[in-house]
Parts: C-alpha cells; sequence; structure tokens
C-alpha cells in the first residue's frame, strides 16, 4: 500500500513539474505580445513616463481606430495579402509538379538535384539583395507587387519542393498505378488519387508559404520605394520616424499584422501536425 502511495505521489510530483514547466514556456512565449497589446493601449505621455507601469492606466482603444487615418493601412494589408497569396499559390504551382516527379520519377543526377535544393535554403535573401535588385530593375519590376511575389516564390520555391515531395514519397505509390489500372494516365492520377490524399501535407506547405512571405521584410524595404506598393511589414515604419518613435501606433499596426497569421494559424491546427510528419519522411 505504501509503495502504492509513494508511486502516485512520484507521478503527482512529475505531472506538477511538468505544468510548472509548460507554463513558464508559455509566458515567456506570450509576454511579448502582452506588452505589446498594453503599449499599444497607452497614451504617449503614459508611455515615456517615469512612473508609468506595463499595464495602462486609461486604456485607449482609439489608438487601434487612429492609426487608419494617419497611415494608409488597408492598402498596405491589401498589399501584403497580394504578395502572399500570389506567391503561396505560384511555388505551388511549380513545387507540386517538381516534387511528384523527385518522389516517382528516377533520372540521372536526381540526388545532385536534391543536394542543390538543400543547398539553396541556406543562402539568405540579404547575401543576394544587390543582384536581386538589379535583375528586379532590369525587368522593370523593382517597385511593384508583382516582383515582390515572384521573388517570395522563389526563396520559398526549395522549401516547398522538399517538403512535398516526402509528402508524396509517404503515400504508395500502388494507390496510382491502381487508378492507372481504372482508366487513368499520370496526370490525371495525381490530380484525383495523390493530390487529395496529400492534402494536409499541401495545405501545411501553403500556410508556411503565406506566414514567410506575410512576414518578408527586407527585401520589400530595399524594392519598393513608392508608399502605395508597401506591404503591411514595411508601411508601419511610418510610426518610426526619425526624431521620434509613436509606439502605441507601431505596436497597434503590429497587431493587426499579426492577427491574419493568428487565425490561418488556428483554422489548419489539425492539420499542421499531420502535414509535417508525412513531410519528413526518408526518401
Amino acid at each position: 500500500m505504501n509503495n502504492s502511495l509513494k508511486v502516485n505521489h512520484g507521478k503527482l510530483l512529475k505531472r506538477i513539474v511538468l505544468y510548472f514547466v509548460i507554463v513558464l514556456i508559455c509566458v515567456f512565449i506570450l509576454y511579448p505580445y502582452f506588452a505589446m497589446i498594453c503599449t499599444a493601449l497607452k497614451s504617449r505621455a503614459e508611455i515615456f513616463s517615469v512612473d508609468g507601469t506595463i499595464f495602462p492606466v486609461d486604456a485607449l482603444w482609439s489608438n487601434f481606430i487612429d492609426i487608419w487615418s494617419m497611415a494608409p493601412m488597408g492598402r498596405y494589408m491589401l498589399n501584403s495579402l497580394l504578395i502572399a497569396g500570389g506567391s503561396s499559390l505560384l511555388a505551388m504551382l511549380c513545387g507540386i509538379p517538381a516534387a511528384y516527379a523527385l518522389a516517382r520519377m528516377k533520372f540521372k543526377g536526381q540526388t545532385a538535384f536534391l543536394g542543390f535544393i538543400i543547398v539553396s535554403q541556406m543562402f539568405a535573401p540579404v547575401v543576394l539583395l544587390i543582384g536581386i535588385y538589379k535583375v528586379m530593375v532590369s525587368l522593370h519590376m523593382s517597385n511593384s507587387v508583382v516582383g515582390l511575389v515572384f521573388i517570395n516564390a522563389a526563396f520559398n520555391q526549395a522549401f516547398t519542393i522538399w517538403l512535398l515531395r516526402g509528402t508524396f514519397l509517404s503515400i504508395s505509390s500502388e494507390m496510382e498505378q491502381a487508378a492507372t489500372i481504372d482508366g487513368c494516365n499520370r496526370i490525371q492520377a495525381m490530380f484525383k488519387v495523390l493530390l487529395p490524399m496529400a492534402a494536409p501535407g499541401i495545405v501545411t506547405t501553403l500556410i508556411f508559404i503565406f506566414i514567410n512571405a506575410w512576414n518578408e521584410y527586407t527585401v520589400a524595404l530595399c524594392l519598393i520605394s513608392t508608399d502605395v506598393f508597401k506591404p503591411l511589414t514595411v508601411g508601419i515604419n511610418i510610426f518610426n520616424g526619425y526624431n521620434m518613435i509613436q509606439w502605441q501606433y507601431l505596436f497597434a499596426s503590429s497587431i493587426f499584422a499579426i492577427i491574419p497569421v493568428v487565425i490561418m494559424f488556428m483554422s489548419i491546427e489539425k492539420n499542421l501536425t499531420e502535414g509535417l510528419t508525412a513531410g519528413g519522411v526518408k526518401g
């Protein structure tokens, strides 16, 4: 009896410690967002007050309304949506056939090509910024939303191909062979059998590409000079002046930039783990 009580106490203690660690991690991760919301609700005088606290004394919800009259927030959000959505669709349009070919076909140089895909992920956009700028200028796309769509799609292409290849490898090729016996060709088998079964991995990849394109800042900052073409990540710099930073408006606009990403994660939460696991198959 005493031994069973000791075992139960040991399990209870481990569970308490586990929950305590989880709570600490959650506090550590969520505190910056909490501080952002609190600052967005403060007045400028309260932010720079010596006796100020983390909590706003008088919550100014009007800060979230004022930013729409101080900056073209609607245009910024529309540009970000066009860039993220367009680059996601373009990356998937090119990545799905490439991933399918690497998963189902054998050809010379396949291993070298896979290695090239991995190596291409080592180069950050900032390293290639000068080359990107010159190419975009020569194509007359240096100050356009379309140019950012192509750039973001290109930088997410390797990730798309690699993750989707693993997803396709996790699905037995016998399913497609059965479809061909029923009269489907290779393309029909891919669209009618493979892609529906790979939906979790495709959705996960699509969301990650969208988020990467939505959060992109450096390339957009260097390429876009016209205010009407700026994405949200660059446009909110309007509240970051040379002599003064309007923290309440900067954080209020940053919250609007976070909301779409949070909504997308909540909508695909169930498919996220399944999609990442499917993409982790060793080829």
